[in-house]
């Protein structure tokens, strides 16, 4: 509910400030006096675009200010979604500057003006004679049939399982493409598999291997050498050790003749431990070496296939073919897994799908129940509006299903008697199809919480007791909801709680728009002249009065 506007700035308009009833307003004054422009300021706070025409001073900015009460709407999610500050009085700006820019403002927090169309949406609508596309549209037809017939509850429903049903087709998706992907690898990831299983392959054993194979390869000649040494360490007359034992004697005389020289006696000692330990280990490894062809064969066979895989797969190392062997092991496993998993997918798929099914086909029988006291209601109250002969029928049509439905709804609409039933695009014109916006809005008043109500002249092409008749529904509207009437005729104005009238004022250098609200005695001589003219008699004063009180 809009509880206060405020223009500055804007085309004819200095500054305006109106506090509009929570029920039924009225807005009169002469053509040109501003009406039209207070509507395309409200459009500001609504997302329309703009540009620096709209100032009247060109080196100010404009400002539209608008206070909503928006306790019944139930926006905090969408708040929450846009990260704006909920508050039941929420406060809505529209800055247009000299320069060009715009800027918007929700609760004093920058917001994108596609944001700030959606919210707009949602606090005001506007009805215009002009307003009739919307009208038309197939989802807009079916929010009125699901608002008419109650189906909140089916509709959530419905919509809770197919969002289900449409992520369960969307994983059966994914997994089919990755078990396709996941099969044509499969065979080359097996022979690979296969390939590097058979070599059970240990880590470090490369290295083991080569040292092995260097040892397998010259068996013969170490042999030989180390015989050699030996010899040279032990023969009995000349070797190595037997020389050894005449220092170690000349060097324990030379420590007796002086204790000096008992440091070169104990080094001696400690060289010849190493060399006798030399020797020994020498001795081992001449026993241990084998010349060992068929083992030799071995090594060099299972040395050639670690080799050989090395170069297929560009790797170094046993310890990376050994990495490869895991990853290759996970990615045919991950082949069954899958599989499974898509087994699995397409059994919840189906669940989903028949979930969605059962949940769609309550929503549109449902929906389908409501056709003939829907057509029935809203052909009753464009009888009452003056269409006498005007007829509806609601056409359904099988969809497959969507986020609202297996259902598409078509209004069909008749004006005039003889005339078949077609769809609102083809036969309404403005007039017909401002009545029966209208009398769809009235319908739904009681069956859904609407926004801020505003009439643009719906009145144009309509008198009398048609007049009366559309604007008593009004009052039935402004009971639940707020309302705004731009009108012309007196009998349509004397109804609203408060009163507005929009004049020009040309006292300034520059002719401005002004807006106030009337009192009793200024509705009085209003209405008046809207009856009869600048210069109204007494009658028309009485006809006023008369107006007002009835």
């Amino acid at each position: 509910m809009l509880t206060s506007l405020k223009i500055s700035n804007y085309a004819l308009i200095d500054h305006l400030a109106m506090q509009p009833s929570a029920g039924l307003s009225m807005i009169t004054g002469e053509t040109g006096a501003g009406k039209s422009i207070m509507l395309g300021a409200v459009g500001l706070l609504l997302g329309n675009r703009a540009d620096t025409k709209v100032l009247l001073h060109e080196a100010k900015k404009c400002v539209v200010e608008g206070i909503f009460d928006i306790r019944s709407y139930g926006l905090q999610g969408y708040f929450e979604e846009l990260e704006l500050d909920y508050e039941e009085s929420c406060i809505i700006r529209r800055e247009i500057s000299p320069n060009g820019k715009s800027r918007s403002f929700v609760n004093d927090t920058p917001i994108l003006l596609d944001h700030l169309k959606t919210l707009g949406e949602k606090l005001m609508d506007v009805h215009s004679q002009h307003d009739t596309l919307l009208l038309g549209e197939g989802d807009f037809q079916l929010g009125l049939v699901d608002a008419f017939a109650q189906t909140a509850v089916e509709r959530a429903a419905y919509q809770q399982v197919f969002k289900e049903f449409k992520s369960s087709k969307k994983r059966l998706e994914e997994l089919t493409i990755q078990s396709g992907r996941l099969k044509k690898e499969f065979d080359f990831n097996q022979f690979q598999l296969n390939e590097l299983s058979s070599l059970s392959l240990v880590a470090g054993e490369q290295e083991e291997l080569e040292a092995s194979q260097q040892i397998l390869e010259n068996a013969e000649d170490i042999k030989v050498k180390i015989r050699e040494i030996l010899s040279l360490f032990q023969d009995e007359q000349f070797g190595v050790l037997q020389g050894m034992g005449h220092i170690q004697s000349s060097l324990q005389g030379l420590e007796r003749l002086a204790h000096a020289f008992g440091s070169f006696r104990q080094r001696f000692q400690e060289a010849l431990i190493e060399l006798n330990d030399l020797v020994e280990s020498l001795g081992d490894e001449d026993s241990v070496v084998e010349v060992d062809v068929e083992k030799l064969d071995r090594t060099r066979d299972r040395l050639s296939k670690i080799y050989q895989l090395q170069k297929k797969h560009g790797l170094q190392t046993v310890k990376e073919l050994m990495e490869l062997e895991s990853q290759l092991a996970d990615q045919v496993f991950q082949v069954q897994q899958v599989e499974d998993q898509l087994l699995a997918a397409k059994r919840d798929q189906l669940e989903k799908e028949k979930a969605m099914l059962q949940a769609s086909e309550l929503l549109s029988q449902k929906r389908k129940a409501c056709f003939p006291s829907f057509e029935r209601a809203l052909e009753e109250l464009l009888h009452e509006l003056g269409m006498e002969n005007a007829r509806i029928q609601l056409e359904r049509q099988a969809l497959e299903p969507h986020g609202s439905g297996v259902d598409r709804v078509e209004l069909l609409f008749s004006a005039n008697k003889g005339m078949p039933l077609l769809p609102l695009k083809k036969v309404a014109s403005g007039g017909e199809f401002s009545r029966l916006l209208f009398a769809i809005k009235y319908l739904m008043a009681d069956k859904m919480a609407l926004p801020t109500l505003i009439f643009d002249e719906i009145d144009s092409g309509i008198s009398g007791e048609v007049a009366l008749q559309m604007v008593r529904m009004m009052q039935v509207i402004a009971q639940n909801h707020q309302v705004i009437c731009i009108t012309h005729l007196p009998q349509m104005a004397a109804k609203g709680d408060l009163h507005f009238f929009v004049y020009k004022d040309h006292s300034a250098e520059k002719t401005i728009s002004k807006v106030k609200q009337l009192t009793d005695e200024e509705r009085v001589n209003e209405l008046a002249k809207m009856i009869a003219g600048d210069n109204p008699s007494l009658a028309a004063q009485t006809s006023a009065k008369e107006l007002l009180m009835n």
